[in-house]
């Protein structure tokens, strides 16, 4: 019996090493809410409406030379896929829960990259609030 519980124990420990950085990666709190990094997705809600966070996604993908290869929007969702120079997939994904808030994803290849990602949030995020000078 003690030797069952044992490697059951071994078995839950190494579970939980493995899967810590699959499930939630970073955690971060800031002005527009929570920021987390999610089985490969970095998704946020913004205290935005849809209309400035798409506007703000347009120029970070601009701003960051990616190349878009569709974009769509009404005043529920919108999507834009674009790729970069290592042709790696680039899905922003947006959903508005209220007229004021905007629902964020942003997954950078299949099983998603947390550096590019990140960058791309901050380019969105500056372009959402710019700083005054």
């Amino acid at each position: 019996m003690r030797k069952k519980q044992n490697v059951l124990i071994v078995f839950l420990i190494g579970t939980a090493i493995f899967c810590q950085g699959c499930v939630v990666a970073a955690v971060g709190l800031g002005a527009a809410g929570t920021v987390a990094y999610i089985s490969g997705d970095l998704e946020s809600t913004e205290t935005k409406n849809i209309e400035v966070v798409y506007s703000a996604a347009l120029q970070a993908v601009e701003q960051l030379e990616l190349r878009i290869v569709s974009k769509s929007k009404d005043a529920l969702s919108a999507t834009i896929i674009a790729y970069d120079a290592e042709e790696k997939k680039i899905q922003i994904k947006m959903s508005a829960p209220s007229e004021h808030s905007t629902k964020l994803s942003i997954r950078v290849g299949t099983f998603g990259n947390e550096t590019k990602s990140n960058r791309i949030y901050q380019r969105m995020y500056n372009n959402m609030n710019p700083v005054e000078r």
